[in-house]
């Protein structure tokens, strides 16, 4: 796919579909005053029979003959006026007119780039938010569809974005690129997290990680089985043991920044099928857990961008992947496992593994001497049920850290929810023959789970990121289809510049 930039009167321009926004009751800005001229009152008569009105992400496909130089005309909602509109809002428009072209089977389109802009969004931002608006719109995974795959959408072939003027074309430009970098990363973690379980172990993981970093210069290692028995790593082979299938703990560098520059850890969770292990899962909608490993697709989509956009930051990601199932070698309820700290912990829910794996991870991040440990994790079924799926749930032991991400949230539309992690919670998961005990119960599960990883991230800048609620879509949205939604990415990123 072709995203280009040119610049000119957007209705001179010969395309299959010219794709303008319209804010909601609004058709007074000159193209749009021009335009209704050309179509002989169409437009006005649209808004005054309530066929279209400019909600957001409402839509009216047009054909405008002998009027325009464009095959068609597609307006797009954007909702209440520009100063209260948000970039999210814009994606969402744009993922809905994206998703709309393409099941027509219309794949090359232009935007009128000036349509969309909101007031004190710089040019460059809007380029990227409409880039990321139009790749994320046209994203599928139908890999495995062969039945009646020439009925299928078509791949999106290109689009151009139309600027008002050189000066503006070269700002949408230069954003057009972030945000087809982010997009890569984006896309990446959703396939990893949509691939089935029969063909994602671990092993795909590292292997997937590998091909990711020659193709961007990461520095990559995977530790095997010998290795982490080496390490004393007993919390994630515990976890592990249950499978035939091994685990890896992925690592890689990104080196943006100076020599001398301490890393910014990011540390995910990668249960490629989640059984619950002997704490079995109910079957309904166990086939969801093959998005156990979202934090992990998150962490490795966020090392992608970042080396698209040479940020210049020191970067280490580590991945702990394994595969939780029942089997007669799987640990048990009662068990007391030794994790790479020293610390025992004994299981009280072997459904509660990814804060196992999470322990062991987050002890040998510290060998890299970050100055900031982030985690993300599909950690808790209790966080769906405190912040539903609009938001991920952030807890850490530094208010600077977590303001950061709460702000990154909010500018890149991917909403964080602060929950506190007060010492009260540690007393839940106090264990009378262990240092500590893997669940604390169902009274505030997120905070819990937090406080566990607390303990593991002693003296280091930590913050945790539950995705339980957002890492999966169940009903599809534009812009983000049913199945994985890659998030962690953007906010990550938004976070790093």
């Amino acid at each position: 796919m072709e995203i280009l930039v040119k610049h000119g009167d957007s209705l001179k321009q010969k395309t299959p579909c010219l794709v303008m926004g319209v804010w909601e009751g609004r058709l007074r800005t000159p193209p749009l005053r021009e335009l209704d001229t050309r179509l002989d009152g169409a437009l006005s008569r649209a808004f005054r029979d309530g066929e279209f009105s400019g909600r957001q992400r409402e839509t009216l496909l047009l054909y405008p003959g002998a009027a325009l130089p464009a095959e068609r005309l597609l307006l797009v909602g954007l909702g209440k006026d520009g100063r209260r509109a948000d970039r999210e809002g814009l994606r969402q428009a744009l993922g809905a007119a994206t998703g709309l072209l393409l099941g027509r089977r219309i794949s090359r389109f232009s935007i009128d780039a000036a349509s969309f802009s909101v007031r004190r969004l710089e040019g460059a931002l809007l380029g990227q938010t409409l880039a990321e608006g139009v790749e994320l719109g046209a994203y599928r995974f139908d890999h495995f569809r062969t039945e009646k795959s020439a009925e299928l959408p078509p791949p999106l072939d290109e689009v151009r974005f139309v600027a008002t003027t050189p000066a503006a074309g070269r700002e949408l430009s230069a954003g057009m690129t972030v945000g087809r970098a982010i997009c890569r990363g984006v896309c990446l973690a959703r396939d990893l997290v949509n691939q089935p379980g029969n063909i994602k172990s671990p092993d795909y993981l590292a292997r997937r990680a590998r091909e990711i970093a020659e193709e961007v210069g990461l520095h990559c290692e995977i530790l095997e089985r010998p290795e982490l028995e080496a390490l004393g790593m007993g919390a994630l082979l515990g976890v592990a043991q249950g499978s035939i299938r091994e685990a890896r703990l992925i690592v890689l560098q990104y080196r943006g920044g100076l020599d001398e520059a301490r890393p910014v850890a990011l540390v995910g969770k990668g249960v490629v099928f989640d059984a619950g292990g002997i704490s079995l899962k109910p079957a309904e909608k166990m086939d969801e857990m093959k998005m156990d490993m979202a934090g992990g697709a998150a962490v490795l989509g966020t090392l992608l961008a970042a080396a698209l956009l040479k940020l210049p930051v020191n970067l280490v990601g580590v991945i702990p992947a394994v595969e939780n199932l029942p089997s007669g070698s799987a640990i048990r309820p009662g068990d007391i496992l030794t994790s790479l700290s020293g610390r025992t912990i004994e299981i009280m829910n072997t459904d509660a593994e990814g804060r196992l794996i999470l322990a062991d991870a987050l002890t040998y991040v510290r060998r890299f001497e970050p100055r900031v440990v982030i985690d993300l994790a599909t950690l808790t079924g209790a966080c769906i049920i405190a912040l539903g799926h609009h938001a991920s749930a952030v807890l850490g032991n530094h208010d600077g850290l977590v303001r950061q991400l709460l702000k990154a949230g909010e500018t890149s539309g991917e909403r964080l929810w602060q929950l506190p992690l007060w010492s009260d919670y540690g007393a839940q998961i106090k264990s009378e023959v262990a240092d500590v005990k893997n669940t604390g119960g169902r009274p505030a599960g997120t905070i819990t789970a937090a406080a566990f990883l607390e303990k593991f991230a002693e003296g280091l800048t930590w913050a945790h990121l539950d995705i339980a609620g957002t890492a999966w879509e169940e009903k599809g949205r534009p812009g983000t289809p049913k199945g994985g939604t890659g998030v962690g990415v953007r906010l990550l990123i938004e976070y790093l510049r």
